[in-house]
């Protein structure tokens, strides 16, 4: 491994523990023009910033938002992400949260703040303090949507806390309920049985169609009054207009945001957190190692761990050649011009990826089928 050059552009500080373990053949800086693969945490990536020599780009983190998927998978660009890396860090700041909702912590932190020295400050402080007065979480029931790596983590805090989970997650698989310890874990079948028995709300899960604005006016008539909830996934999971008019109605006693907006911004009710959900030195190193193992294995190797848009596939070298194929329509492995010594093809979505191990020789397998396929490679 390591022996051919490939140029990694850096879009955001990528941590040095996963950095380090690109092969010294790598060269990465964030000033590439020519790059086979990009690390990114936040930042946009876009047709723009994607050479015809792109092959990967990798998200220090699990959501994809910022990357032109459709764009990446029409040019056969592999898009992985670190799904479970920062898992802790998240569940960590989701439990910060559900504190600071149910106590009012910073209000009283302002408050506190705002207050004159004196020789009578204790007493202003006890005669003030009522205004603070919030429920414990002990025997609340906390909803959560979303079961994946975080949810589950939460799920396992907050019945270790003495609260009682509601859960509910589409791709729920059967070790989740025994993977929760406690007695006062449910697992339900859709969002409003969530919605409907929840003190507490708190999503885990991607954005796309079916989430995004799930947070809304239908959803919060389903709600008990004063629920509060917590979003540490996706700002467009709320619908932000009826959120306010919630809170303003006290249906929503408190919403804890990691996604501040605009039209959130100083509303009564809204603690607004500067997405620090992963910002902890552990998970930025979690989630770099983890990118770059799957970039360099990708790279060299043609296996795929953790990509959005393209099918997993790991298959041990066995030939002198690796063949790496992706393409966009079935084919048939017995029309190459090449004896196959081991082979695995997968298909996710649009996309088919074939790796073929061979003996054969090579040197015309590339002008053979360049207008065949999206993208062929020689490893």
């Amino acid at each position: 491994m390591g022996e051919d050059m490939y140029h990694i552009l850096l879009k955001n500080k990528i941590s040095q523990a996963g950095l380090r373990l690109l092969p010294a053949s790598y060269h990465c800086s964030e000033d590439i023009k020519q790059a086979e693969a990009i690390l990114v945490r936040s930042a946009p990536v876009s047709e723009d910033v994607l050479p015809q020599t792109m092959l990967a780009v990798a998200r220090c983190g699990a959501g994809v938002n910022n990357i032109s998927i459709p764009v990446c998978t029409q040019r056969g660009i592999a898009v992985f992400n670190t799904p479970g890396a920062n898992a802790n860090a998240v569940k960590e700041l989701t439990l910060a949260a559900l504190f600071l909702s149910s106590r009012k912590i910073v209000d009283g932190i302002q408050w506190v703040n705002g207050l004159e020295k004196g020789d009578d400050l204790s007493a202003r402080v006890e005669k003030g303090k009522g205004k603070f007065v919030g429920p414990e979480l002990l025997g609340k029931t906390l909803g959560i949507i979303g079961l994946g790596a975080i949810g589950k983590e939460v799920a396992r805090t907050a019945v270790a806390l003495g609260m009682k989970v509601v859960a509910m997650d589409e791709r729920i698989v059967s070790d989740t309920v025994t993977s929760v310890k406690g007695d006062w874990m449910q697992i339900v079948s859709t969002m409003q049985e969530v919605y409907q028995v929840s003190d507490y709300i708190t999503a885990h899960v991607p954005l796309t169609p079916e989430t995004k604005g799930m947070f809304c006016q239908a959803n919060f008539a389903c709600m008990k009054d004063g629920v509060r909830i917590i979003n540490m996934s996706r700002g467009e999971l709320v619908n932000e207009k009826d959120m306010i008019a919630a809170l303003e109605s006290q249906k929503v006693a408190c919403y804890v945001t990691d996604f501040v907006s605009n039209g959130l911004l100083g509303v009564q009710g809204v603690i607004g957190i500067p997405h620090l959900g992963a910002s902890t030195p552990e998970a930025e190193d979690n989630c770099a190692v983890m990118a770059v193992n799957q970039v360099v294995d990708y790279l060299e190797n043609g296996n795929i761990t953790n990509s959005v848009n393209f099918p997993a596939i790991t298959m041990e070298r066995c030939g002198k050649h690796r063949i790496s194929i992706v393409s966009g329509h079935a084919f048939s492995v017995s029309s190459l011009p090449i004896v196959p010594k081991a082979m695995k093809v997968e298909s996710k979505g649009e996309i088919i990826y074939a790796l073929i191990d061979t003996d054969s020789d090579v040197t015309i397998l590339e002008a053979f089928l360049r207008e065949t396929f999206i993208k062929i490679r020689v490893l």
